[in-house]
């Protein structure tokens, strides 16, 4: 694995999203578990992308693009937790691990935008 915190925390995370998703039995609500494994997969995708972007201003819009997917990641997780989809343990691990990703992205946007000027 690399020595990048943000691509390892990604990974990490997918894999977590993937394992939460592989978990689920009851109630199954194939539509909420797509789109949870979507978004929460499409994380680490986007930042991986981004670390072969062709500029400044596109490696800004791919993390811009992964923390839109974490926030709407943490939105399903709570739907997933709050309508006993998920339990609560599971439920705080995958959104503790989304918003450590998120507080990174938005340091790294941040800093990134500020390069540009």
């Amino acid at each position: 694995m690399s020595d990048n915190k943000l691509l390892n925390l990604s990974f990490e995370f997918a894999v977590a999203i993937v394992n939460l998703v592989d978990r689920i039995t009851m109630p199954r609500s194939s539509y909420m578990i797509d789109q949870l494994a979507r978004a929460g997969t499409s994380v680490g995708a986007n930042i991986h992308e981004a670390q072969y972007a062709q500029s400044k201003k596109d490696f800004v819009a791919k993390l811009e693009i992964a923390l839109k997917e974490s926030n709407e990641t943490s939105y399903w997780l709570k739907l997933m937790y709050e309508t006993k989809r998920i339990d609560i343990t599971a439920y705080q691990y995958a959104e503790k691990l989304c918003g450590n990703i998120r507080r990174v992205l938005i340091a790294s946007c941040k800093t990134a935008k500020d390069n540009m000027q």
